[in-house]
């Protein structure tokens, strides 16, 4: 069964060029010329990833991100001619996993979605029994210990399952593999991005602050996901 995805974009001749390409390529594509009807369609076309501009009128890309962020955890790229940092920053908190700046090339689009496909491939949603099953305690706190069960791609606080996005999901992995070392901004971008990602490096600064709000005991003096000033991130077991 092919995917499915959903182009958000109100340029006509952009939106048909994805879509021929995406078909190329297998996807099974619905369309939206608006953020109206991208937030009216989401739930009735029922996309496995979407693409979103983010110049999209009186409700815009970053809108668009929110309001399906709210009830759906699927993998979003931002294709935008926006370049700005705080425009890329703005975008990934929103929830964003990609961003790709126009023009663009459909083979980096469609390279980007590959990556996003095998980084979906270890995070199965909603695997049956997750919450019985083994895995890497990050935090033993005895009222809620925080653990990683990489078999079925969840991370439970407790009983209860942190809803973490893809990218949230990958960046924890990777400093879990190797508790107490530092990681590099750039270092983590290769890893979690795979393909790379050729703009500022503090998206992933963004995306750490994410994971914070999600795993730590207190966001605001974060213990576990552990900032080294000038050389990266390092996680250390509570």
């Amino acid at each position: 069964m092919s995917l499915r995805i959903m182009i958000v974009e109100d340029d006509d001749s952009i939106r048909t060029a994805l879509r021929w390409a995406l078909e190329d390529e297998g996807y099974d594509v619905a369309e939206a010329a608006s953020g109206e009807d991208a937030v009216r369609m989401v739930g009735i076309a029922a996309p496995d990833m979407m693409i979103v501009d983010l110049m999209l009128g009186s409700v815009d890309g970053f809108t668009v991100i929110r309001e399906v962020r709210r009830a759906h955890d699927l993998p979003v790229v931002v294709v935008s001619a926006r370049a700005d940092t705080q425009d890329i920053v703005e975008a990934l908190e929103a929830g964003a996993d990609d961003y790709v700046t126009k023009p663009f090339q459909i083979k980096e689009i469609t390279a980007r979605l590959r990556a996003l496909r095998r980084r979906t491939a270890v995070v199965p949603a909603g695997a049956p029994a997750a919450a019985t099953r083994p895995g890497v305690v990050l935090d033993h706190d005895p009222r809620a210990p925080l653990v990683l069960r990489e078999a079925s791609g969840t991370v439970y606080r407790g009983d209860q399952l942190v809803p973490l996005t893809l990218t949230e999901y990958r960046v924890l992995c990777e400093l879990a593999a190797a508790p107490g070392r530092v990681f590099s901004r750039q270092a983590l971008l290769e890893r979690v991005w795979e393909h790379g990602f050729f703009g500022d490096e503090r998206i992933v600064d963004v995306h750490v602050r994410r994971l914070r709000t999600k795993v730590e005991r207190d966001p605001g003096n974060p213990r576990l996901v552990v900032t080294v000033r000038g050389l990266g991130y390092r996680l250390d077991l509570q």
